[in-house]
């Protein structure tokens, strides 16, 4: 039992399985196969931004403009495969990570160079990416009637049962642990954020490992906005307002700590699925929105609790072993 609660990933599988029981007695068929890969296909986009967000928030930063990011990028390819539908469909995809990756460069570089706190910079361009989203559309929408089939349905066209949304949601997953776990910018990632001190001695740049973070967290919200609007079929001003903060929840809920250097991939995943049960949960048994809103940040706040104990117990864990090689001599 205690390595169970000390084990995040383990209790929330287990948390994720009593709920999704619990939900089955309200509506019968919840915990069929099928509509549990229905839940993982609509959480896919969450764990692709939060595999982001986690990265940035690792280097002990925070990145509130993925959904911004995502609205303008989004906007900007729905709007170019509808102006010109002979585009090759992989060069859209490319666009819309480019662009993503731009806009996620930006927060790095004022991050990095004019040491600006990474939630003041941010905020603001949250706002300066909406503003460019409705700037680009003029207010306007495009819909499905103005996109492609092929840019429409790639996402949703099933190999081996499941739809290609979920088979990307997966292969981002895999590198993403291979990226943090292997590669010397998962290394300098944990350690910026972990003990900036010892990273400096250690020759990391921290700085630069920041800036990376969110070129790649904005790499990954221009992957999203594609996904996004194929999935949806619409492209506007305001999707996926107040998104950002669903991806810090997941992270939260997931174990990664907001003070920086711990977390891990799989903590992430499990988040963003619990949360993914959650929001289709709720309505179907018929919790009202506003309630929805009210469980949600009751959930984050516990789990920022939860989260601030356990590394306070941590701490003192260490002490203590510390302190008992002094009393045995």
């Amino acid at each position: 039992m205690n390595r169970l609660l000390k084990n995040r990933e383990i209790l929330l599988i287990v948390i994720i399985a009593i709920m999704v029981a619990a939900f089955s007695t309200r509506a019968p068929g919840f915990a069929s196969p099928g509509n549990l890969a229905n839940i993982f296909n609509d959480t896919s986009i969450l764990i692709i931004l939060a595999l982001g967000q986690m990265t940035v928030i690792l280097t002990k930063s925070i990145d509130l403009s993925v959904a911004a990011n995502l609205a303008f990028t989004g906007m900007a390819v729905a709007m170019t495969n509808a102006a010109y539908p002979d585009l090759p469909l992989a060069l859209l995809i490319v666009m819309a990570i480019g662009i993503g990756a731009l806009l996620g460069a930006i927060n790095g570089f004022l991050v990095w160079a004019l040491q600006i706190p990474p939630i003041v910079v941010t905020l603001g361009t949250l706002t300066i990416y909406r503003g460019m989203a409705f700037v680009l559309s003029g207010g306007g929408w495009v819909n499905a009637h103005q996109m492609t089939p092929a840019f429409l349905n790639v996402p949703r066209m099933p190999v081996l049962g499941l739809p290609v949304l979920s088979w990307i949601a997966i292969l981002i997953v895999i590198s993403a642990w291979f990226v943090l776990t292997r590669l010397p910018f998962g290394r300098a990632a944990y350690a910026s954020g972990g003990n900036p001190t010892a990273a400096v001695y250690a020759g990391i740049d921290i700085g630069r490992t920041r800036f990376l973070a969110f070129v790649l967290s904005g790499a990954l919200a221009g992957l999203s906005s594609y996904l996004w609007v194929s999935r949806y079929a619409v492209a506007y001003v305001d999707i996926a307002a107040g998104f950002e903060l669903d991806t810090v929840a997941a992270c939260v809920i997931g174990g990664i700590s907001i003070a920086g250097g711990i977390g891990t991939v799989a903590g992430a995943v499990l988040g963003a699925l619990f949360l993914g049960v959650i929001k289709n949960a709720l309505p179907v048994i018929g919790i009202s929105p506003f309630a929805q809103m009210a469980i949600s940040g009751i959930v984050i706040v516990l789990a920022v609790v939860f989260n601030a104990r356990a590394e306070k117990k941590a701490g003192r864990i260490i002490l203590r072993n510390r302190a008992a090689p002094e009393v045995t001599a």
